[in-house]
């Protein structure tokens, strides 16, 4: 098994489900981890769009097959790996696969963007940035009262029960500061996002690509760094790397 990832939230998705499984007693022992430098655009190399047409990380190769999306890999990894992170009965397990789904056609886009044009998008006037960013911002702030009125009474997404909503949601809204979503202005998020920390596993998972001490609180320098090259990748200009064009022609 060979997972091609960088340490983002979609690649923590799935770094934290391979480490959760090793926590149900899964070792594992063939996995081969590829960090993708997202910076250096190798993932619009042919290697890469090979395993990966959509030219995203993360990206699963499994005795020669290829899946990709974080939330699709999540799913075949706990369908191939039984375990509590998905439960068999159908309506249970559709009960957390609602949330992953919430969270992929929701938390994701409208976060990401809301951090794009937050802290990246340099080439676009601020005049033009500002109604992109208020209307993520306010769609932000909507899905995060959705997410904390689900949560009254519960520990977990679905219940008591640690499962792969859990592991959708959390690398996406641990990051609330860096997007700027507040979210201690709702109940229940903030102990969510410490009870999911708290998780070995969850640590394990948010180690890929990170230094140890740079896990829950990036250095400066980090953020420097991460801000300019983040803008340079959320530039227009990038959506112009057409996979068929001379320079991301797929290779024989």
């Amino acid at each position: 098994m060979r997972l091609l990832t960088a340490p983002t939230p979609n690649g923590w998705k799935v770094s934290i489900m391979i480490e959760e499984l090793r926590e149900a007693g899964y070792s594992f022992s063939d996995l081969e981890v590829k960090m993708v430098d997202l910076f250096k655009g190798e993932q619009f190399e042919p290697s890469f769009m090979d395993v990966c047409p959509n030219q995203k990380i993360p990206a699963l190769t499994d005795n020669g097959f290829n899946i990709m999306e974080s939330c699709a890999i999540l799913q075949y990894l706990a369908e191939k790996y039984p375990s509590p992170l998905l439960p068999s009965e159908l309506q249970a397990k559709f009960e957390v696969m609602q949330w992953v789904y919430w969270q992929a056609a929701n938390v994701g886009p409208v976060f990401g963007n809301k951090l794009s044009y937050t802290r990246y998008m340099n080439d676009i006037e601020p005049a033009a940035k500002a109604h992109p960013l208020e209307r993520f911002a306010k769609e932000a702030q909507r899905l995060m009262g959705v997410f904390s009125r689900h949560l009254e009474g519960r520990s977990y997404v679905c219940g008591e029960q640690f499962t792969i909503a859990d592991v959708a949601l959390y690398p996406w809204v641990r990051g609330w500061k860096w997007s700027k979503v507040p979210i201690p202005d709702f109940p229940y998020l903030e102990d969510w996002v410490d009870r999911v920390r708290a998780r070995p596993g969850v640590g394990r998972g948010l180690g890929y690509g990170v230094p140890e001490s740079e896990i829950d609180q990036w250095s400066e320098s980090r953020k420097a760094s991460v801000a300019s090259t983040g803008g340079a990748m959320a530039a227009t200009e990038n959506l112009d790397r057409n996979p068929m064009s001379s320079a991301g022609k797929p290779s024989d």
